[in-house]
């Protein structure tokens, strides 16, 4: 049998088939793909082809093989450890939502999901969330940032999950597409998802004033069938991004506005660093670039090279 894994929870997997019917089915022994070192071998959004077993009148699959993803997220542990976790697979589109100041979202975070994304080719459209809730100097700042993001190309979307606005902008985009919904505990994924589609009633969750942090909320990523012919990927929230292992000469490439000016280098080999005649950095001096998108680049390539440090890149 074939199907779509809708639910992970990490030892059985929800599978549903195309005639609609959905099966618990678990992994038999040890599973691995190709190329991918993961926490998780398979994700959400995998198409997969399993077995019946029926064991004490409970009828289950077990998982033997995987089809070819067209693309995934994943994300490398922001810790020491090595690991990496595929958030989900397949995906037409990732909408990331991003918050001021409850909680902040800080852009070395944006820019790491997008490098990501990019690299894979999924489309990532930029929702800036409780607009309902910011000051004068606050909604300034959003204002800034969407420029910064439209300026290299990225769709960029206002939205109150509370009051509604900007919703149906949202869900028209979502039209016979599979969209994963990501970004830190507490900015209102769930909230958001909820207005798009309230039969779902998604568990949401206050801010802790305390700590000014979202609570989980969503424990596993999760995929639904909404009633406009749309899939949605609802993810747990992300404390931190670490970009997968990249070459820190390809790290580039997935910014667009330094990728569209590395021809314009001296050098083929160019980091953009300490080189003479770049165009990159005279791009920034020029403020063509903006310093928090050129800081996040040097905060990746030091990621890969230790004399790249974010706090020498002037020297």
């Amino acid at each position: 049998m074939k199907g779509r894994v809708y639910k992970s929870t990490g030892s059985w997997y929800t599978v549903k088939t195309q005639l609609g019917e959905t099966y618990e089915c678990r992994i038999k022994g040890k599973f691995r793909i190709k190329g991918i070192k993961s926490t998780n071998p398979i994700a959400v959004g995998d198409i997969v082809d399993f077995e019946l077993e029926t064991d004490n009148n409970q009828v289950s699959g077990i998982i033997h093989n995987i089809h070819d993803r067209t693309n995934y997220i994943v994300r490398k542990s922001v810790n020491l450890s090595k690991q990496t976790h595929i958030i989900s697979a397949n995906i037409d589109q990732v909408f990331l939502m991003i918050t001021i100041n409850n909680p902040p979202t800080l852009t070395s975070f944006i820019d790491r999901f997008l490098v990501t994304a990019n690299a894979y080719s999924i489309k990532t459209v930029l929702l800036f969330n409780k607009i309902d809730d910011y000051d004068e100097e606050t909604l300034n700042e959003v204002k800034y940032l969407a420029h910064v993001y439209r300026k290299i190309g990225y769709e960029c979307i206002g939205v109150s999950a509370k009051t509604g606005k900007n919703v149906d902008k949202v869900k028209a985009l979502m039209l016979g597409k599979v969209s994963m919904f990501s970004g830190h505990s507490g900015v209102g994924k769930s909230t958001l998802v909820n207005a798009i589609e309230p039969s779902l009633n998604i568990k949401t969750k206050e801010i802790s004033t305390q700590h000014m942090q979202g609570q989980h909320t969503t424990t596993f990523a999760e995929m639904f069938d909404l009633s406009f012919d749309a899939k949605i990927i609802d993810t747990p929230g992300i404390k931190g991004f670490g970009v997968v292992d990249m070459d820190k000469e390809e790290v580039g490439d997935y910014f667009p506005e330094i990728f569209k000016l590395k021809q314009d280098c001296k050098f083929n080999n160019c980091l953009h660093f300490k080189e003479p005649k770049c165009a990159v950095k005279e791009a920034l001096d020029n403020n063509d670039i903006a310093f928090s998108r050129y800081r996040s680049y040097l905060q990746i390539i030091e990621g890969e090279d230790e004399h790249y440090r974010t706090d020498n890149w002037d020297n």
